[in-house]
């Protein structure tokens, strides 16, 4: 219990010592900055209605199971099974259907508007920010400045880079299956996403506070469409959506593969054989697991994934996380050969929320090309400013991470 309270006030620090550091730097742009408290009082206010009140908890887990018994009824999977194409990816294509049917039928504009709403009222950010902010809860990083198109051309600095930082900081709906067939929680996904919307607002006027006049006050209509004609064509651009997964998921892991034996071999001519990618991840980024709130000796692991995801996509993370989750369930011994096999729910669920984000070096590349050709003036800006917005969004996401630890009721089980 005591361990537990320590680790708690452990997640908290960064909130202590980031922001200051952050402000002390943009210290010319404070009257600037009413977004940035706003944002993390609202982050930190959903995560305490989100997992530590009944009612909160209480919906979260309810969609989730939803969607978990939606699938689960009908595919019943092994974690070897996971990253089978033939198992994984329809649930892309269904997600994405029932995303375009339920923007045909006018209830995605609705939830998303008012969501933006409430962040434009509560944060003083612009509708253009709000509105991607919100839209990035439920659809991809390429989809949601569709919302906003009409605009983007007009919209400053600040405005863009928050946009990117949205699109960094959260998952897509339409991959929100394939990582539950995982066996990652669907409702610690779902809070992750939404607790992340004003994080990425927050750290975007952070890492970039608004100094421009603001043009853009107003929002685009989607176009109506007939429903059969809604549903083929959420299905029709599912296409290139599971190709990339396919293809990506396919080569990242046959190069980690390569990029592995490569180390080991290295690491054996200075006798050292367990040398490979995860193992230099892991002490990269094993500081930042720790002051999340994981368990010391779950830091090292954390990190490892928090590498793979940076590194190469959040889809290799998860994978990885799941067989971790796979070999507590199945119990037996902890350590075998001195390396560990699972970690304590409570890294589990940490990582889960630090991972929950489209921040990696791939995803630059699909960012800078896909607001490029929406919005071809931009250009420069674009690539001078994604880099930064992939930072912030790592950020957020370590946030929503640290937020997750400090108020997260852990005697929960994880497959609630």
């Amino acid at each position: 219990e005591l361990k537990t309270h320590v680790l708690q006030m452990l997640s908290a620090l960064p909130w202590v010592l980031i922001t200051p550091n952050w402000l002390l730097l943009f210290k010319y742009h404070l009257n600037k900055l009413e977004p940035v408290f706003s944002g993390i009082g609202m982050q930190f206010i959903l995560g305490l209605l989100v997992l530590r009140t009944k009612v909160g908890f209480d919906v979260f887990n309810w969609l989730g199971i939803q969607i978990q018994v939606s699938y689960w009824e009908n595919h019943h999977r092994s974690v070897n099974d996971f990253v089978s194409p033939n198992q994984v990816l329809p649930i892309v294509v269904f997600f994405s259907t029932v995303m375009s049917v339920l923007y045909h039928v006018g209830f995605m504009q609705w939830l998303i508007g008012k969501v933006g709403w409430i962040m434009q009222i509560f944060m003083g950010t612009t509708p253009v920010e709000s509105l991607v902010a919100a839209g990035n809860i439920f659809v991809g990083q390429t989809e949601s400045p569709l919302l906003i198109r009409p605009y983007l051309p007009y919209i400053t600095k600040s405005e863009l880079h928050a946009v990117m930082t949205a699109g960094f900081s959260t998952i897509a709906g339409s991959v929100l299956g394939a990582y539950i067939s995982f066996g990652v929680s669907a409702s610690h996904l779902l809070t992750a996403s939404v607790m992340s919307a004003p994080a990425s607002l927050a750290m975007s006027k952070l890492f970039w506070p608004e100094t421009e006049n603001k043009l853009s006050k107003e929002r685009g209509k989607c176009l109506p469409e007939n429903l059969l004609e809604a549903a083929s064509q959420g299905a029709s651009t599912s296409i290139p959506l599971v190709a990339n997964i396919a293809v990506n998921l396919i080569s990242f892991l046959a190069l980690l593969a390569f990029l592995d034996s490569a180390l080991s071999w290295v690491g054996n001519l200075f006798d050292y054989p367990q040398l490979n990618f995860e193992n230099i991840c892991a002490h990269v980024f094993m500081p930042f697991s720790f002051m999340m709130g994981v368990d010391w000796e779950d830091s090292f692991i954390v990190g490892g994934l928090l590498g793979y995801k940076t590194f190469f996509n959040e889809f290799v993370a998860y994978e990885r996380l799941s067989k971790l989750i796979h070999n507590r369930e199945k119990g037996g011994s902890m350590y075998i050969n001195g390396v560990k096999q699972y970690m304590t729910v409570r890294s589990e669920v940490i990582a889960t929320y630090a991972l929950c984000g489209f921040a990696n070096f791939g995803s630059l590349g699909l960012v800078i090309g896909g607001l490029t050709s929406i919005a071809p003036s931009k250009k420069k800006e674009i690539a001078g400013g994604a880099f930064r917005a992939m930072i912030a969004g790592t950020v957020a996401c370590f946030m929503t991470a640290c937020v997750a630890g400090t108020v997260h009721k852990f005697g929960v089980p994880y497959s609630q």
